[in-house]
């Protein structure tokens, strides 16, 4: 898979796609894409910020009518966007760590920008706008059908409820695949004029980590504190779902960046295209700036980060990954399966970010899945 680093100043080595930067970096070498970041709509930077989104739905108030009336009705949601400094961490988990699976090694050095993170993750309330939003089309509408593959377009509809039996108000969205989020994004941007995405691998990591410390979980090894951050396996039974359940997001208590449920509730997708080669790759370097393997037009894979509420304690670690693939589609039955819900797959939902100032490759990213890619 691709990857690309930005390079140090004063001197520009040509070197493969995948080899990292070697020199840390307050800032970014400036170049047109990051002009263009620059420009956008930004909020303050060093400050967390209260983002609205609205849209509207169509609601049918005469269904006998031909074709029948509707009006226009208004929705709306907001979330908190949390500050979070960039620095240098150590990536990935050593050998001797509990729990711990070869992909998470070897550790190597890292270094990310300044950004935004989402301080929970995305729910219900805010992704139903994106899915109804009558000013775009629906995936599987005529007027979507002469669209370009990176044109904004809505989710089709689930053939089964969409929440699993979960509870929706304030509850994170769920089983959304990788593409879906991406498009979420995209028209998150549209919505605010703000380029929001993904987090990559590595900011996401240091997001957990708190930016800082190198054992299993922010506050340690020992999993006996998790309960007080997430919900996870040992605690997120209730009485109408005795095997566990999601929770209303930010109610158990945030990390040092002030970040609810980044341990557990739901795994969340980052924008990385899964490289079992990457983090060799990146130990050869002394240091890696900003790592981000750019995700393509291929389904699978992609990482997801955090853990669950039907995980336990081990899945949880700052560390811990999980890699998507045709198998989180084996009870989808329709031909050709879906490239916007993972049935069955309760467990996944994600967050977004905003970089103070972007890296180039990520500029006018935009998601190239289509009904035939695998």
């Amino acid at each position: 898979m691709p990857r690309r680093y930005t390079l140090g100043l004063v001197v520009i080595v040509i070197v493969p796609l995948w080899a990292a930067a070697v020199v840390p970096l307050e800032h970014p070498t400036a170049s047109s894409a990051a002009n263009e970041t620059k420009s956008a709509n930004l909020p303050p930077a060093h400050k967390n910020f209260t983002e609205k989104i609205r849209g509207w739905k169509k609601e049918v108030i005469d269904p006998d009518s031909n074709p029948p009336k509707f009006e226009r009705v208004p929705m709306e949601a907001e979330f908190e966007m949390i500050w979070v400094p960039g620095g240098e961490f150590l990536m990935g988990s050593p050998e001797t760590e509990v729990g711990r699976d070869p992909i998470e090694g070897p550790q190597h050095k890292v270094r990310v920008g300044n950004f935004w993170m989402a301080k929970c993750e995305v729910t219900w309330d805010e992704f139903d706008i994106f899915w109804h939003d009558e000013d775009f089309p629906k995936a599987d509408d005529v007027a979507a059908k002469n669209l370009g593959p990176d044109a904004i377009t809505r989710p089709t509809n689930t053939f089964v409820d969409a929440t699993y039996g979960h509870e929706r108000d304030g509850h994170p969205a769920i089983c959304m695949t990788h593409h879906a989020a991406m498009m979420y994004c995209n028209w998150l941007q549209k919505r605010t004029g703000r380029p929001y995405r993904l987090p990559t691998e590595a900011e996401w990591e240091y997001a957990a980590r708190g930016g800082k410390g190198q054992t299993a979980y922010f506050f340690g090894d020992d999993p006996q504190e998790l309960g007080e951050y997430a919900w996870y396996k040992d605690n997120s039974a209730d009485d109408d779902h005795p095997k566990g359940t999601t929770h209303k997001v930010g109610t158990k208590k945030p990390n040092p960046f002030g970040l609810h449920d980044l341990y557990g509730n739901v795994w969340e997708w980052t924008l990385d295209q899964y490289d079992p080669d990457a983090y060799t790759k990146l130990a050869k370097n002394p240091i890696s700036l900003r790592p981000v393997t750019v995700p393509t037009d291929k389904k699978w894979s992609h990482v997801v980060r955090g853990g669950s509420w039907a995980d336990k304690a081990d899945k949880l670690r700052s560390a811990a990954r999980r890699v998507s693939d045709k198998s989180w589609m084996k009870w989808d039955p329709q031909e050709p399966q879906s490239i916007w819900w993972l049935t069955r797959m309760d467990v996944i939902g994600f967050r977004v970010v905003l970089a103070e100032e972007e890296q180039p490759e990520l500029v006018g990213l935009k998601p190239k899945v289509v009904k035939k890619s695998e």
